[in-house]
C-alpha cells in the first residue's frame, strides 16, 4: 500500500523528467566544451537518443539507474509497493532499450549507454574522467570506421 493518495502519487511522478535532467545537462556541456557537436533527442532515431554526435556516427543514452534497471546498482531497486506494476514497467523499458540499440547497431550507429549514477558521483565534483572515458570510445569508433 503506498503512503500517499493517488493524486499525490500522481502528481510526484509528473514531475519526473525525462530529457534536460541535471545530468544530462552536465554530460552535454562537458562534451561542448571538448568540441563535440550534437542535436539532442533526435526523433528520426530509435529511442530517441539524448544526445547524437551526426559526426561520427554516434549516440549516446543517459540511463536512469531505476527506470533502465541498472545491474548491481543500488539505484536500480524494486518498490515495495505496487511491485507488478513496477516490474512489469522497467522489464518494458530494458526490453525497449534493447531493441533499439539492435535498430541502431543495423543502422551503422555507434551507441554508448551512460548511467545517471556515473553521473551523480561525479558531477558535483569533477566529471573529466567520465568525459575522458566517452571522448576516447567515440574517437576510436571514429577512426574504426
Amino acid at each position: 500500500m503506498d503512503i500517499w493518495s493517488k493524486e499525490k502519487r500522481s502528481e510526484c511522478m509528473s514531475k519526473i523528467r525525462s530529457k534536460g535532467t541535471k545530468p544530462e545537462l552536465a554530460l552535454r556541456k562537458s562534451l561542448f566544451a571538448r568540441g563535440f557537436r550534437y542535436r539532442v533527442n533526435d526523433k528520426n532515431l530509435p529511442g530517441k537518443p539524448d544526445i547524437v554526435l551526426l559526426k561520427y556516427k554516434t549516440v549516446i543514452f543517459l540511463h536512469g539507474c531505476f527506470w533502465h534497471r541498472h545491474e548491481g546498482c543500488k539505484y536500480a531497486y524494486t518498490p515495495k509497493t505496487n511491485t507488478k506494476f513496477w516490474v512489469d514497467k522497467i522489464t518494458s523499458n530494458v526490453e525497449r532499450d534493447k531493441v533499439n540499440l539492435q535498430k541502431l547497431t543495423v543502422l551503422g550507429w555507434n551507441v554508448i549507454t551512460v548511467w545517471e549514477c556515473e553521473i551523480r558521483h561525479e558531477y558535483k565534483h569533477d566529471l573529466t574522467p567520465l568525459i575522458d572515458k566517452v571522448t576516447k570510445i567515440i574517437c576510436d569508433n571514429h577512426l574504426e570506421n
